[in-house]
């Protein structure tokens, strides 16, 4: 009842088209919710079919026509056996018979139903009219005991030891069940011997007062005697042979036992449900029905059980098979005027039940296929030219064969159990999900529930689900649970509206309302990534490595936006942006990144991205960390906006109080589906911001592509340090951490590099900027790059013999990070930066204290002088780039970049992946393209490398 009220409220809260159950639950609860139990509730529906049909086929067998048993047992033991086969043969033929019947049409269907209903309703009448009877005159239903002891009368023919024939007494076929020999001086069981027979009334009637012994539960195990305990016997500690004619239970019987054989009998109140399609208003036919139909049935059931307590002996109603009485169906001989009334009853009930699961089941599968939730049901979803689901027939009785099979419907009735009250449920979950949501869509038109009613609906439901069988019910719910995940890894987009997306809505609101006040304490950092993409580029095969990065970084299990900016008028290109996030969906599906897509139109770049670090979040989930890609080409770009809205983004990132994470020849970096079985990930530790450089190998180590790879740690010292000592202080700063490396402590010494390393980085640097304000084509100004690379190749080969420095760090075998097929990213522009103080820090104790040599790094360069203005393209113009001289004081600006590089190099040449401090931009635009080369030459010759800049806050801790 309490389901049908839920059920109720569901189906009056607007149309309900074919699928019944599944509809209102697949719409409330999603299409996981619905597919899987849907699903469920289909099988049991038609394991039900099933079993009503077994139930026809015993009530022919056993009551109608026990001629008709084609399978018959030679001895006793071999009953049971016969009585399945003969289950399976009949049940096959009725099934056959029957969905032939829904196949034809669902009219005819209908028209049987009105005659079952007729037989049923003259059956219950019958039952009432007989038990009244019983006061004034009981009908004659003798039971035989011996002792307490019932007998089974299909064993012998008189009730009593020994019969007079005239003069004689002679035994009768009873005596020679329990005695060696026919004689009346033959040796009998010592029970037998010592107990009398005697026969009682099996129906004493309604005034008998039998109520009062069938009132307390007297559960037996199995293969127990069935014996009355109102009366005495003689009883003996021998062991009771099954030779002898007793009546034995069959199976242990208790509480749980009995309600799962029970429950199926009222699992019929989604019948109406499940045919909501050929119903004319099912909003107002449903509840009606329904609630009318319980509270019928109800009253019958609860009268019946209590009528028969207080007519029948409990020696008969525990008599499963009735052998006490002849095999007589006792509800039969109790019934008015006579037996037949009910068992004709009883069968055609039975078949009317059977036909109407046989056509219910595959309307409901067929709405589960049509929703296209569950992609190998498709077929399913096609019938006959009037809709009838003819392929989900077929399969409908393809499965219920299978419950015939078994026959057993002992064994059906628990999984049917299962399926139906794991439905009721999701019906009473729904209702009650629904009714506290409080969504302005729920305006039921039934007025009379409450989620209250509906969550005891829902806890009676899980717990009779156990009570019933807590094998099955474990069953039941992994069978749905695989549906689900079926579903959802199928990707089930509909869009419903349900209840759960409602219930996501109201939590992460109030997640959100909790997490608003004060930042996360720093166990509970995470890295949340917005992962800035340039519209311009060709994803698939390029920015895609950065998608892969941010992916492979999610071991933090922190929110990922993925966003870009599209220079223009959002009037004019809100369409365009539309189509770019739809290719970045596509994009970050493939590349398995789970988080959320931003597309802003904006009338500056670097606006845009500045809008995006600002606004992109809301309260506790914002990005606190930028992803971007290193400025591909940034020498040869005509543009200088590339790598200024670089420099630009570093200004906001920090301003914003947010890391920063470039990556580096980006191309090179390992996509999705790679796999590193050796290697190390390093760390070059100048600078603690926080912890971010020790806490992004951990991450990394978490994803199956850098399992493999071993993390070392580098840590920079004077030659006046005590390297050991630091060694150790680092080594217990990590080990705090819960976090393995191996640690190596870099001696650096103030001697000079050499000068030739300078020369010719800084020739690059001017000839560079030179060739920029000559305004040379794209084209010429490759070939004129190409030719300075070449000159300066010769260059080393000339003097390869006479400097040392060069042998131990030959330009020619560095490979040039512009020849690297690497990205480059628009960044934005803010006027503020931080210092640019490089301070090279080593751990002094494990509070990650450091002592270190500072450098200087002057970016800011002068204006360059008037004999270096733009010219045109001339040989005097080419000669002059030739011909340039190193700035003095701009070879000095690079000592550090080349110093750090060559001892990077010598360690870390072979990583997988490099990780280095990233210093602050300068604070004046005059120093930005320095930086950009000071950048350039310090991560010159490695493969793969991730700049960090952390934002100053700790994001790792050594307390639990």
């Amino acid at each position: 009842m309490l389901t049908a009220i839920s059920m109720s409220a569901i189906a009056t809260n607007g149309v309900v088209p074919a699928g019944g159950s599944y509809f209102m639950i697949s719409r409330s609860l999603g299409p996981e919710f619905g597919g899987a139990v849907g699903l469920c509730f289909y099988l049991g529906t038609t394991f039900a079919a099933a079993m009503y049909i077994l139930g026809a086929v015993e009530i022919m067998i056993m009551y109608i026509s026990p001629a008709a048993a084609i399978f018959n047992a030679d001895k006793p033991e071999d009953e049971a056996s016969a009585m399945l086969n003969n289950m399976r043969v009949y049940g096959t033929c009725f099934l056959t018979c029957m969905a032939t019947v829904v196949f034809v049409g669902v009219k005819y269907v209908n028209k049987f139903a009105s005659i079952f209903l007729l037989c049923v309703i003259g059956s219950i009448v019958s039952i009432y009219v007989g038990v009244v009877k019983t006061a004034i005159e009981p009908p004659q239903f003798p039971v035989c005991m011996l002792g307490n002891r019932t007998l089974n009368q299909n064993d012998f023919d008189e009730c009593s030891k020994t019969v007079i024939q005239g003069n004689d007494t002679i035994t009768t076929l009873l005596w020679s069940h329990f005695c060696d020999s026919t004689m009346l001086n033959a040796t009998c069981d010592p029970y037998f011997a010592a107990n009398n027979i005697t026969e009682i009334q099996g129906i004493p009637g309604i005034s008998s007062g039998i109520i009062r012994v069938n009132l307390m539960n007297t559960y037996q195990k199995s293969e127990e005697l069935v014996e009355n305990p109102k009366m005495k016997s003689v009883g003996t500690e021998d062991v009771v042979k099954r030779s002898f004619p007793y009546i034995f239970t069959d199976i242990a019987t208790s509480f749980t036992v009995l309600v799962g054989i029970f429950f199926p009998s009222v699992t019929g109140i989604m019948a109406g449900s499940n045919r909501s399609g050929d119903l004319k208003d099912a909003q107002k036919s449903i509840p009606i029905g329904t609630i009318m139909a319980i509270a019928t049935t109800s009253t019958v059931y609860l009268s019946s059980v209590v009528l028969f307590g207080a007519c029948v002996e409990l020696v008969v109603l525990k008599d499963k098979f009735g052998e006490a009485v002849n095999g007589n169906l006792v509800v039969a001989t109790l019934a008015w005027p006579s037996p037949w009334v009910i068992v004709i009853g009883s069968f055609f009930s039975t078949v009317g039940a059977g036909l109407q699961s046989l056509t219910g089941a595959p309307r409901l599968l067929q709405a589960i296929a049509k929703d296209n939730i569950i992609p190998l049901l498709q077929v399913f979803g096609h019938g006959k030219a009037n809709g009838e689901p003819t392929w989900a027939l077929l399969l409908t009785a393809l499965i219920a064969e299978m419950g015939i099979l078994i026959a057993s419907l002992d064994m059906v009735a628990p999984i049917l159990s299962m399926f139906f009250l794991m439905c009721y449920m999701f019906v009473n979950l729904a209702c009650a999900l629904q009714t506290l949501l409080c969504t302005p869509n729920w305006r039921p038109r039934f007025k009379f529930y409450h989620w209250a009613l509906s969550f005891l609906g829902m806890s009676m439901c899980l717990a009779i689900m156990f009570i019933s069988s807590w094998y099955y019910a474990l069953i039941a719910m992994m069978i749905a649970g695989i549906i689900y995940k079926y579903i959802e890894y199928r990707g089930a987009e509909k869009e419903w509206g349900d209840g759960i997306r409602g219930l996501h809505l109201s939590a992460a609101r109030y997640a959100l309302f909790r997490l608003q006040d004060g930042p996360p304490h720093t166990k509970n950092w995470r890295p949340q990534l917005l992962v800035l993409l340039k519209p311009n580029e060709d994803l698939k095969n390029r920015q895609a490595r950065l998608l892969s990065l941010a992916s492979q970084l999610k071991a933090g299990k922190g929110l990922t936006i993925v966003a870009s900016v599209l220079p223009g008028s959002y009037l004019e290109g809100r369409r365009e942006a539309t189509e770019f996030e739809q290719t970045i969906r596509r994009l970050m599906d493939a590349e398995k990144v789970k988080g959320f897509c931003q597309v802003v139109v904006s009338s500056s770049v670097s606006d845009g991205i500045s809008h995006l670090v600002q606004s992109c979040g809301l309260s506790a989930m914002r990005p606190n960390a930028v992803l971007v890609g290193w400025p591909f080409r940034w020498r040869q770009s005509e543009d200088p906006r590339t790598w200024k809205n670089f420099i630009d983004t570093i200004r906001v990132a920090t301003m914003a109080q947010n890391a920063l994470l470039v990556a580096k020849n980006l191309a090179m970096f390992p996509g999705r589906s790679d796999r590193f079985t050796e290697g190390t990930i390093d760390v070059w530790w100048i600078v603690h911001d926080g912890g971010l450089l020790m806490l992004l190998p951990f991450l990394l180590q978490q994803d199956k592509v850098w399992r493999k790879c071993k993390m070392r740690i580098f840590t920079v010292a004077q030659l006046e340090d005590n390297s050991i000592q630091m060694k150790k202080d680092l080594a217990t700063f990590l080990y705090h951490l819960r976090i393995n490396a191996d640690i190596e402590v870099v001696e650096m010494h103030d001697g000079d590099i050499s000068a030739y390393t300078y020369e010719r980085t800084l020739v690059m640097e001017q000839r560079s900027k030179m060739l920029q304000q000559m305004h040379l084509s794209k084209i010429e100004r490759v070939m004129e790059i190409q030719s300075m690379t070449d000159g300066s190749r010769n260059s080393i080969r000339r003097k390869g013999n006479t400097n040392p420095a060069m042998e131990l760090s030959p330009p020619e075998q560095k490979p040039a990070a512009d020849e690297v097929n690497i990205e480059e990213i628009q960044l934005i522009k803010d006027g503020e930066s931080p210092g640019v103080t490089l301070t090279m820090n080593t751990p002094k104790n494990t509070e990650g204290s450091s002592k270190g040599v500072q450098l200087q790094l002057p970016w800011s360069v002068p204006e360059p002088s008037s004999d270096r203005s733009p010219g045109r393209h001339t040989p005097e113009g080419l000669k002059q780039i030739f011909d340039l001289k190193p700035d003095k004081s701009n070879v000095r600006r690079m000592h550090t970049a080349v110093r750090l590089n060559e001892v990077i190099l010598g360690k870390s040449q072979n990583a997988k992946l490099v990780l280095l401090n990233m210093p602050g931009a300068p604070s004046t635009e005059k120093g930005e393209q320095n930086y950009m080369e000071f950048l350039e030459v310090l991560t010159e010759g490695l493969e793969r490398v991730l700049l960090v800049r952390g934002s100053g806050r700790e994001v790792i801790t050594i307390y639990s």
